[in-house]
């Protein structure tokens, strides 16, 4: 594989409330997944997010718990940033919108927009609250939804629906703020004209074309995205106000613009340039290389109710400032749902990591295990606790953890910790020994292809491979009578064992780390990976529990806790 450079985002988090496993499992384990299997084959990445802290979001959050939105932005991002850390999420940097870069970055793309007059400037009616003397952004609106008939939908979205709205779609609207019918006042906003790109972005989108040229391969982009994405197009684009009248934002740079801030959507993708600067900064790196050279690919993890803004309106913004790259794919997922119902914050109907993290300590593989293995990769998936318990037990520690078990107490009992001779291979173990190449082949390709669910599906069929040959081939009844197959067999086994140290370390990084600390692999990793990882008299260390059982009553409580 030639060495290439990428940039991978994942969808930057609003600062208005914990995380919850429905965004782990759609924008932040499969980009952590790619980021980690790009590093292991020594391509250049940058994998960049950070916290979303403009917009009503959080303002509505600030008052609703009687605080300043810094408060709220500062609680947040610093909560969220840990419970990452913890999960393994191996971000380059995890940026802030609030930081002064960012500001300055998105003030300098609007005044280039505006200069370049990809805006157009004009005065119209916005939806406005009497008794609170101000205008309403999107957040600050809800009503009945035009396309599922909702109640609260806001007015940017449907909650329930996924839809993207805007305030005048709403069926009765009333404000966050005072509960009452809003009016509609003047004001004068800076708008996006959409429809003007329709052109180059149904090439873009449909044929995979970008000036006139072939820019990726649209086979590659999910249905669901160039669905949503040609739904838009066929319905022909509408303009968008690109600025809002609120006091907390990043400030339109442009005289008697007071108390106009950028639209979050401007705001919030941008943030993935200044992130990026930031890193480079403390890094030594060129920011530029990696958004303005045509040789490094973009990729952006979101979820599908983010699809429009990555593929249509952040582009937009890109190619009509003129010195960007545009993304090379957008997998989008589907929402994760959680005991048969959406998961809602409102409701409290939702696992947040950083309480998983305190009640499971210690498994934190365990739920990137999972969320992987049931990921929404194409459809909405659900997250039971009863099938959390299952896969865990089941499959980590009855057919992995075993696995790595039988081999490295084997070793340790035969040849006090090193590794046996392989002697003469028969058909069967030159069939495995191929497997173990052929299993990574097929990793590596689901991997490139987005399918993390497929590539999960293939690690763990390489430790049940494991299992059946020890089982099928019985070393523990051949050690008194040929000495030198119980070798080539254990050697086979450890090599495996080996393979799946590797291999595992984009998936399950902290049992990635402890089994190659069983095994001593001190220095290979993905591009090292082979059949024959370990020579004869390689010095392994003790065994040691690699994944640990989940009981009933831990389940129940978790259960309990929900329906509390």
């Amino acid at each position: 594989m030639s060495k290439k450079r990428y940039l991978v985002t994942s969808a930057l988090l609003y600062a208005n409330g914990p995380v919850h496993i429905g965004h782990v499992a759609g924008a932040y384990l499969p980009a952590d997944i790619y980021s980690r299997y790009l590093n292991g084959n020594g391509h250049d990445v940058a994998f960049i997010s950070g916290s979303d802290e403009h917009g009503a979001a959080i303002t509505l959050q600030a008052k609703k718990e009687g605080v300043l939105p810094n408060e709220i932005i500062d609680k947040y991002h610093n909560l969220n940033k840990q419970s990452f850390k913890e999960l393994g999420i191996n971000f380059s940097i995890y940026h802030r919108t609030s930081e002064e870069l960012h500001h300055k970055t998105a003030q300098e793309v609007f005044t280039e927009l505006d200069k370049k007059k990809v805006f157009t400037k004009k005065e119209s009616k916005q939806f406005y609250d009497k008794e609170h003397k101000q205008f309403l952004a999107d957040r600050y609106i809800t009503g009945e939804c035009p396309k599922c008939f909702a109640l609260n939908a806001y007015g940017d979205q449907c909650e329930k629906c996924g839809s993207t709205l805007s305030p005048d779609e709403l069926i009765n609207p009333k404000s966050v703020l005072s509960g009452s019918k809003p009016i509609k006042k003047k004001t004068t906003h800076w708008y996006l004209p959409m429809q003007k790109h329709e052109k180059w972005l149904k090439s873009y989108i449909e044929k995979g074309e970008l000036n006139h040229k072939k820019h990726h391969d649209v086979r590659a982009w999910k249905s669901q995205v160039i669905g949503q994405c040609k739904s838009w197009l066929d319905s022909g684009l509408q303009e968008r106000a690109m600025t809002r009248d609120l006091d907390w934002g990043v400030e339109v740079p442009v005289e008697k613009a007071d108390n106009k801030v950028l639209y979050v959507w401007l705001d919030a993708p941008i943030g993935y340039i200044s992130a990026t600067k930031q890193w480079a900064i403390e890094n030594n790196k060129n920011w530029e290389d990696f958004w303005r050279d045509e040789n490094t690919e973009l990729i952006h993890f979101i979820g599908k109710d983010n699809i429009v803004f990555h593929c249509i309106i952040f582009p937009i913004i890109l190619k009509s400032h003129g010195d960007f790259i545009l993304p090379k794919n957008v997998p989008a997922n589907s929402f994760l749902n959680l005991e048969g119902e959406k998961l809602s914050t409102s409701r409290n109907w939702a696992i947040w990591l950083h309480k998983y993290l305190k009640d499971f300590k210690g498994h934190e593989d365990a739920l990137r295990y999972v969320l992987c293995a049931m990921a929404p990769e194409n459809k909405d998936a659900d997250f039971t606790w009863a099938e959390f318990q299952a896969k865990n037990n089941n499959e980590l520690v009855s057919i992995y953890g075993n696995f790595i078990n039988r081999v490295i107490v084997l070793i340790n009992k035969y040849w006090e910790g090193k590794i046996p001779t392989q002697n003469q291979l028969d058909s069967y173990d030159k069939d495995v020994l191929k497997k173990i190449d052929f299993i990574e082949e097929k990793i590596s390709n689901s991997i490139e292809k987005f399918k993390f669910r497929d590539s999960l599906s293939e690690l763990i069929n390489l430790a049940r491979i494991g299992n059946k040959y020890l089982a099928d081939k019985e070393p523990w009844k051949l050690k008194s009578t040929d000495e030198r197959a119980t070798q080539t067999i254990m050697n086979i086994a450890a090599q495996i064992a080996g393979s799946l140290a590797i291999l595992s370390e984009p998936f399950l990084p902290f049992s990635s780390q402890k089994l190659k600390e069983m095994m001593n692999i001190t220095h290979l990793s993905w591009q090292n990976n082979s059949a024959t990882i370990f020579v004869e008299g390689h010095q392994i260390n003790k065994a040691s529990h690699l994944f640990n059982k989940i009981e009933d009553e831990k389940i129940k409580e978790q259960i309990e806790k929900l329906s509390a």
